[in-house]
């Protein structure tokens, strides 16, 4: 009996294996793969066996496929909303869902549950303001999930606020029957939709549990906003990807920056569980622990990235661990259990806000290991000299503007154009990381990327706001003062960063020890390497994957290019080049023919600063060997 329960089991372990059935894969969210068919000596022999083209767009498209059964399943991008499966082998659609009236907002991908006796598998498609389940068979909607397949996300939580922003933007986590989710809210102002994570039933939609991510007065931590400053703040945000430790029914949460983004005289204090690493019982919601990544933030420093789930060895025990990484170039790796930094944090004092009536806090978290990954500051001495007019036009710029630099954390503020770096757009992002177990190597992309803007207490007027659009509030609502010029980054007329390279880099940390085992530039300036000037990297948006053979896959960089690298020395060894650039993360599996394809979405630049406008081709575009 036992020989032949082994016999009956190994077809669904092969299966598991071959197969990529969530966004990281796993999910612990480590974006690896046991594959070994492709190898670092036969990499160089990657080729196009197919794609799959949905026309020009001129948003970026950031899906990730999953691959399940025989049948892959990806988003498309606003504009073209909707989930389409194809063969993973061909790339020939099978089926099509498409959003009627395009109010929706499909963007990073699919969940796939696997289904039960009685259920067969689905597919859930958070997007917008609304969840939605699917058969993963047919891609017709389940009519007895919710109101005839759909749950409005609104009810609940942005009744006050019908046209607060709301919207999910990443797959939701799945934990057996639970689907759990957490939205992307407005940030410009304090009033507006509540950020709480929230868990539904898979089979009918109904709400299981809600968390509170701003404690309410007579729940643990509420003094962290002042004496009213929880009442009907907007956020925060959590539309990073969550991570489910299925073993111990855990489930993490990277929770975004509280609302304003710049300013907080209204909620005095640390402001929790913004910008937190929140742990959770996945089955119940309750809160089992936190660590907060920065505190009162004032940089719109929100977590983007998943954490990840590792193991760390110290002294021949093995201690489960998490990985997260922060848009301000640091990894913290914490202890799974209790979320006590593994190798130290230390608090180290900050600048103060120079912004009247705020109040910062005086220090600021950061890992004694790993090290930082990358610079915390500029100064006028580090513009570029790539090229003498890069040179001249930034700091031109620096001057008429009267910019400066505080050092780490210091606030936008209100004399002069202050330089945040990294910006926005730099360190860590939504790609997130990737590990591979057998080196106990985590690897990561950053942006060395700066931003510029000012406080001021003139009302908006123009285009100042995110995405060039000046903020949907009044200025009273943020108390006096908004980040004039948010957003915008400090690059040259032709897109190019005005301070020195490297622009973008790979790194590998060694997790057993804290130490960076690597790092290398990624991506190149073609304009730049036409005159001879190398090794600058690329401001980057998406994230890596990692082979059991030792490969690292990412596309990510603003050039168009997809790059397999040495995951023991970070020496690239193959690239190919796309008709966009590639702002997703990859995915590898094995198809029905025996052969192991890799997968990438290319579909516009890899990072919104100027220079972006226009249209781009979208295909997803699959290699094999030959």
């Amino acid at each position: 009996m036992k020989c032949i329960y082994s016999i009956l089991l190994f077809p669904l372990i092969l299966a598991a294996q071959n197969d990529w059935p969530g966004y990281g894969n796993d999910p612990g969210q480590t974006r690896y793969s046991t594959l070994n068919q492709i190898t670092p000596a036969n990499v160089t022999k990657l080729r196009k066996a197919w794609e799959y083209d949905i026309g020009r767009m001129g948003r970026k498209w950031e899906t990730t496929p999953v691959v399940v059964n025989g049948m892959m399943y990806f988003t498309l991008p606003q504009g073209g909303d909707g989930v389409v499966a194809v063969d993973p082998v061909s790339g020939k659609e099978i089926w099509k869902y498409e959003v009627k009236g395009g109010r929706f907002r499909s963007i990073r991908g699919v969940s796939y549950w696997p289904g039960d006796s009685k259920t067969p598998p689905r597919l859930v498609f958070a997007s917008g303001d609304k969840l939605m389940v699917l058969s993963a068979k047919t891609g017709e909607l389940i009519k007895d999930f919710g109101d005839n397949g759909i749950v409005n996300l609104r009810a609940g939580v942005a009744d006050k606020f019908p046209t607060g922003g709301y919207s999910i933007s990443s797959p939701p986590a799945i934990y057996k029957d639970l689907l759990i989710l957490g939205p992307s809210t407005q940030e410009s102002g304090r009033y507006g939709p509540s950020g709480d994570p929230r868990a539904f039933d898979i089979r009918t939609g109904k709400l299981v549990w809600q968390f509170h991510s701003i404690p309410r007065p007579d729940e643990p931590n509420a003094g962290t906003w002042g004496p009213d400053g929880w009442q009907d703040r907007a956020g925060p945000s959590l539309w990073g990807l969550m991570t489910v430790d299925k073993e111990r029914g855990m489930i993490f949460l990277p929770v975004g920056n509280p609302a304003s983004s710049f300013y907080g005289k209204d909620r005095p204090g640390t402001n929790l569980y913004a910008n937190c690493v929140l742990a959770l019982e996945a089955a119940t919601g309750k809160m089992l622990w936190y660590f907060q990544t920065t505190h009162h933030d004032l940089l719109d420093s929100d977590l983007a990235g998943a954490p990840i789930l590792i193991d760390v060895v110290q002294k021949g025990k093995k201690i489960p661990a998490l990985a997260q990484v922060t848009k301000a170039n640091m990894v913290f790796i914490l202890d799974r259990l209790t979320g006590k930094p593994i190798f130290g944090v230390e608090e180290r004092p900050v600048p103060k806000s120079t912004v009247p009536g705020e109040v910062s806090w005086p220090t600021q978290p950061f890992p004694v290991k790993p090290p930082v990954l990358g610079r915390l500051s500029m100064t006028k001495e580090d513009i570029t000299t790539v090229t003498p007019e890069s040179h001249k036009f930034c700091t031109d710029w620096w001057e008429r503007e009267h910019m400066h630099n505080d050092g780490p954390y210091a606030g936008y503020g209100a004399e002069g154009t202050s330089v945040v770096f990294p910006g926005t757009i730099g360190g860590g992002n939504w790609g997130g990381m990737a590990y591979n177990p057998q080196l106990g190597y985590l690897f990561v992309n950053i942006s060395n990327l700066a931003t510029i803007g000012h406080m001021t207490d003139k009302p908006a007027t123009g285009r100042g706001g995110r995405g060039g659009a000046p903020p949907p509030f009044p200025v009273e609502d943020n108390f006096g003062y908004r980040n004039e010029t948010a957003y915008t980054r400090f690059a040259d007329d032709h897109a190019l960063p005005c301070q020195q390279p490297p622009w973008g880099e790979f790194i590998a940390i060694n997790v057993n020890t804290g130490d960076i085992a690597w790092k290398v530039p990624l991506g190149l300036m073609e304009e730049l390497e036409a005159k001879g000037i190398k090794n600058t990297g690329t401001p980057n948006i998406g994230g890596p994957i990692a082979t059991a053979t030792g490969l690292l896959f990412i596309g990510a960089t603003r050039d168009p290019r997809f790059r397999a690298f040495d995951a023991k020395t970070g020496k690239e060894l193959w690239s190919a080049k796309l008709e966009a650039a590639a702002a997703a993360d990859p995915v590898t599996y094995m198809g029905k023919n025996g052969k192991q394809y890799v997968v990438i979405a290319a579909g516009g630049p890899a990072d919104a600063g100027r220079g972006a406008e226009g249209e781009w081709p979208q295909k997803l575009v699959a290699f094999a060997l030959p």
